[in-house]
């Protein structure tokens, strides 16, 4: 077993995310404030790979997935941009929930857990 944990973009509240014995946290992931439900989901995702890849790992290994909505009539918007985004196959265990976000701008939160290569 690795003892050792690694913080991915680490700052003076919280990191992207933290490693520790082949799994990685992400942190929660959100788009531009103002944009719309599925740019602000593509904003997400497009981050979710960005920060798996820094760890050497990608989106096949997602292991599980919580999304957060501000408003779950969005729910179908959003799912349209995960469908295409999520590789078949690979699907993770995922829970999606209403949710008073940060601000009132953001519309989408992601945060996944995977394994790493």
């Amino acid at each position: 077993m690795n003892d050792d944990i690694t913080r991915i973009g680490t700052g003076a509240r919280m990191s992207e995310a933290v490693c520790y014995n082949g799994i990685i946290w992400l942190a929660g992931q959100v788009g531009a404030p103002g944009a719309s439900v599925a740019e602000q989901t593509r904003a997400c995702l497009a981050e979710v790979d960005r920060i798996l890849a820094e760890a050497g790992t990608d989106k096949t290994r997602i292991l599980s997935a919580q999304i957060w909505m501000a408003d779950m009539a969005d729910f179908a918007q959003m799912n349209a941009v995960w469908d295409a985004w999520v590789p078949q196959g690979h699907t993770p265990a995922r829970a999606t929930g209403e949710a008073k976000l940060a601000t009132p701008e953001y519309l989408v939160e992601v945060i996944v857990t995977a394994a790493l290569n």
